[in-house]
C-alpha cells in the first residue's frame, strides 16, 4: 500500500495534520470599491485570496512547539488541498496574528499536557 500524502506541508516539511481545517476565500477590492451615491455597490475585486484555520489536539509541549515553530517565520510556502481548485496547492501564508494553545494539565511541572493549538494562515 502506498503511502497517503501529506494534507499539509510547510517550507516543504510535513506537518501533523489537523484536527480541523477550514478553508476560505477572501475578495479583496481595489481602493475604489464601494457604493456610489446611486447606492449601487462597486465590489471592484483585485484579488482573491485563501484563508485558512487550523487547529491541532496535541498531546505534549513538544508536539505543540513543532508546529507553531513550523509556522512562525514572517512568510511560508504552504501545500495543502484547495477546495475551488479541487487539487493540492502551493502557496505562500503569513500566520494571523493570534496562535493559540490550551493547557489541559499541568502538575508540579510534569506531565505537561496541550489540548489544542489553532489559528489562522492567510495567503500573502
Amino acid at each position: 500500500m502506498a503511502d497517503e500524502e501529506p494534507m499539509l506541508t510547510v517550507d516543504g516539511v510535513t506537518v501533523p495534520d489537523p484536527a480541523s481545517f477550514k478553508w476560505a476565500i477572501e475578495d479583496v477590492s481595489n481602493s475604489d470599491a464601494g457604493r456610489t451615491e446611486d447606492f449601487v455597490m462597486h465590489k471592484n475585486r483585485g484579488a482573491q485570496k485563501r484563508k485558512l484555520t487550523l487547529g491541532w489536539s496535541v498531546k505534549t509541549w513538544h508536539d505543540a512547539s513543532v508546529i507553531l515553530k513550523a509556522f512562525n517565520p514572517e512568510y511560508v510556502t504552504v501545500r495543502y488541498p484547495d477546495m475551488l481548485d479541487e487539487e493540492f496547492q502551493t502557496r505562500t501564508f503569513y500566520a494571523g496574528s493570534e496562535r493559540t494553545g490550551q493547557v489541559k494539565w499541568w502538575r508540579n511541572g510534569e506531565n505537561k499536557r496541550i489540548g489544542d493549538i489553532s489559528f489562522s494562515i492567510i495567503e500573502q
